[in-house]
């Protein structure tokens, strides 16, 4: 069973994922660590991959910090990672004005220092003010913006600078639980001018094209916790993906998740990259195999019986496969079959 998107949980049980894909463009937040602290087992189980031959790229909509300081923090928390290893929307923001105008362009940032020296290292020039006719303008999250700037930034586009954003998300995840992000900042410029910007972060293709650029993968895995930004963006890039189960996405987001925002594989945690690709039996009519569960879909509008024992991610596998089987399933569809998962469900 594949969805529109072409990807599969039915590829036959090969080798662990570390030894299929050259790749992993690892998101951060959720996947890797969860504010200052690792997530639980992703120190050891990206020591193990990375032993396993897979390269490492972390691949980050966060446009505010430098690449060196988030490798930086990785390596502190027992990840080894250079500048190098960070791929982040200001990079490809960077990009996307680089490719319109020439080197010395002046581009007005309203973002944090991860936006300027992005900028620097594709030839144009940062500055502040309206006043030196910038050609573009472009947003990332800062958590210090102020009034002025985005005073600034408006009137450069109202007066046709490119609007470009490094990211759309609306909210970002802090201790006291969501809080606004970048998509959040944007609705001031575009409310005041009628412009809406150009997004090069996730899920849009900018910035998976820049992880690929920057890495040489040639059989990439996206790796992330979000089906609306890493998945989608997977999706769209034509990537394969693992959605792992350490971050926002719940069981039953997963099962519920729309085509173009499904992932090729799911996973509890980034422990999935060297498990063995799983094996979801879909050989006899309507039933859907994976482990020691089994899910039945009996009519096409009914609901979706799970049965079985053993690991819970595979009764989550085979619930995900017959969901995908055949259109959109509703929340009531599967809500008694997510229960028969106990806690994970």
């Amino acid at each position: 069973m594949a969805d529109q998107a072409g990807q599969s949980l039915l590829d036959p049980g090969r080798p662990a994922l570390a030894a299929e894909y050259d790749v992993a463009l690892l998101d951060l937040d959720g996947v890797v660590y969860t504010g200052q602290a690792a997530v639980p087992g992703a120190v050891t189980a990206l020591a193990a991959a990375r032993k396993a031959g897979l390269r490492l790229a972390f691949v980050t909509n966060n446009a505010s910090r430098s690449p060196s300081a988030i490798a930086e923090h990785l390596t502190r928390l027992g990840v080894p990672a250079g500048s190098a290893d960070v791929v982040t929307s200001a990079h490809a923001a960077a990009t996307l004005i680089a490719s319109r105008f020439p080197a010395g362009s002046p581009v007005l940032v309203c973002g944090a220092i991860g936006l300027r020296l992005a900028l620097r290292e594709r030839g144009l020039r940062p500055v502040s003010l309206a006043a030196e006719r910038p050609v573009a303008v472009v947003q990332g999250y800062a958590p210090d913006m102020s009034y002025g700037l985005l005073a600034e930034a408006a009137v450069a586009v109202r007066d046709g600078a490119l609007f470009v954003a490094s990211n759309a998300d609306a909210t970002l995840p802090s201790p006291r639980g969501p809080q606004p992000g970048n998509g959040s900042m944007l609705a001031v410029i575009a409310t005041a001018t009628g412009v809406r910007p150009i997004v090069a972060g996730k899920p849009e293709p900018p910035l998976h094209a820049e992880a690929v650029s920057r890495t040489g993968a040639r059989r990439p895995l996206v790796v992330g916790d979000r089906l609306d930004t890493d998945i989608e963006g997977a999706v769209r890039g034509g990537a394969d993906s693992l959605l792992v189960l350490t971050g926002v996405t719940s069981a039953s987001d997963v099962v519920l998740a729309r085509a173009g925002q499904r992932p090729s594989y799911v996973a509890a945690d980034l422990g999935g990259l060297l498990e063995l690709r799983p094996v979801v039996d879909d050989s006899l009519p309507g039933l859907f195999r994976c482990g020691g569960w089994t899910a039945r879909r009996a009519a096409e509008a009914g609901p979706i019986e799970l049965s079985g024992a053993g690991a819970w991610i595979d009764g989550l596998r085979a619930l995900c496969a017959a969901a995908w089987s055949a259109g959109q399933v509703t929340g009531a569809m599967v809500e008694r079959a997510l229960r028969a998962l106990g806690p994970a469900g």
